[in-house]
């Protein structure tokens, strides 16, 4: 249907699977961005998706420093928009524009940037359609949905010349930057492995079964990019991420992108060679959960080091003191790092140090904000008006996000299998088979 298709994105002819083995997965190729806002020039600004992420935006879209206007507020819920606005309310002077559909947003040309807070099968179309649309992007993390999309957001933001910053806010939290800075200069001696975990107690969750489509809803548009189904009522809200790979990401895509990032900072790699992978379904067998609910992943690296994830959804056991967090082992010692305290041991596992985070950050709790996210939404106003860099660039984040893909093929596939760590590339023709998704025809994000 017409007034169903994307008209900011140009059809083109499906890049095959050969061309993707014989080419570079991701380019880093550093870019110098244009600057077109001003220093003090005031930033025009949309919010697509108006869930549970939404909390992060309050505090730095008020802050009268920042020198910002909320021109839209975009969500395919009506009583999700209107919330919206009536929280905004307290905090801003004006009234934002509520809309439904996001490519009303883009088509508006006084929109300088958008953020981003889709669910995740929206994120990397997204912020492909706003970039066209000339708009810098926030885009929360999974900043795509599969390893195809990395690429296609990547070609995106290189052809459009615009500043992408990914929703991983810990990159901008000064305690994880020093602690970090710390370790790669040789506090732990030579590092070598990183664990990750996440560690959280949901519960059952419903099956789904076939439902009236809420009035308030548009349930065409909540699809977009995903092939078209039936509504379920228990689809709505957060239990998209369990339903199966239509929306979703599973909690590896949820949570440990966080993690991995940290991880790959700490350890300075890049791709990984191999990924091996043990997950399952273990809670509530009978229940509508239709993915893993605990994985633990092991990343082998060229130069020896690996990065492990330890992810569990319904167990509640504090395996590792916390919730969630990364453990960084060196020749001489390790540290623990969260999105509260860091703390530094010696050799023989004697704590030499803790540092507690001048945070408030949200660790595993629904919801999103805090001090972390608000610095990182700063960043990025900041870096449109060149006076910053992105402190989570889409090319850094890019490769945090395949180490989920990865995770999750290997799970689907039920094999680990060898990664090319120059491209990014996978050496398996099954897990190739997921390189991309099916897309409701019409609506595939293309450059």
């Amino acid at each position: 249907m017409t007034s169903s298709r994307r008209y900011f994105l140009k059809q083109a002819a499906a890049t095959s699977v050969t061309a993707f083995f014989s080419q570079p997965l991701f380019s880093m190729s550093a870019r110098s961005y244009k600057r077109i806002i001003g220093a003090n020039d005031r930033i025009y600004l949309a919010i697509i998706g108006l869930g549970r992420r939404l909390g992060a935006f309050y505090e730095p879209i008020s802050l009268k420093e920042n020198n910002v206007e909320l021109v839209y507020l975009c969500d395919v819920k009506r009583s999700q928009r209107e919330k919206a606005a009536s929280n905004f309310e307290k905090l801003i002077r004006y009234v934002p524009k509520l809309e439904n559909d996001l490519r009303n947003v883009f088509a508006d040309p006084t929109v300088d940037a958008v953020f981003n807070a889709t669910p995740d099968h929206w994120h990397a179309p997204g912020a492909v359609m706003a970039m066209e649309a000339g708009k810098h992007v926030y885009v929360e993390k999974p900043c795509s949905h599969n390893l195809a999309e990395s690429e296609i957001i990547i070609q995106a933001q290189q052809k459009y010349n615009k500043l992408v910053q990914m929703g991983v806010q810990q990159r901008s939290s000064k305690d994880t930057k020093q602690i970090i800075w710390e370790i790669q200069n040789g506090i732990i001696g030579t590092t070598y492995k990183a664990l990750t975990f996440y560690t959280n107690e949901r519960g059952e969750v419903p099956v789904q079964k076939p439902a009236p489509v809420s009035e308030d809803l548009d349930w065409e548009l909540f699809q977009g990019p995903a092939p078209r189904r039936k509504y379920t009522a228990e689809t709505w809200d957060y239990n998209w991420h369990w339903y199966g790979w239509d929306y979703g990401t599973a909690e590896t895509g949820n949570n440990g992108t966080h993690e991995f990032d940290i991880a790959r900072w700490a350890l300075q790699v890049d791709y990984p060679i191999r990924v091996d992978v043990q997950a399952g379904k273990n809670h509530f067998i009978n229940d509508g959960w239709e993915m893993y609910d605990n994985m633990k992943a092991t990343f082998q690296f060229k130069d020896g080091k690996t990065i492990e994830w330890d992810g569990k959804s319904r167990n509640g056991y504090l395996t590792y003191g916390y919730d969630r967090g990364t453990i960084v082992y060196g020749s001489e010692g390790a540290v623990f790092i969260n999105r509260d305290i860091y703390i530094l041991y010696d050799r023989k596992g004697k704590e030499i140090r803790r540092s507690a985070f001048s945070s408030n950050e949200a660790g595993n709790l629904l919801g999103g904000g805090g001090d972390m996210s608000t610095a990182h939404v700063n960043n990025f106003l900041n870096s449109i008006r060149g006076i910053d860099l992105l402190n989570a660039p889409l090319e850094i984040g890019i490769i945090s996000q395949a180490m989920v893909h990865y995770a999750n093929i290997s799970y689907r596939i039920g094999k680990g299998f060898d990664i090319n760590d120059k491209t990014g590339k996978i050496f398996d023709r099954d897990a190739m088979k997921l390189f991309t998704r099916e897309y409701e025809p019409g609506w595939e994000p293309i450059v």
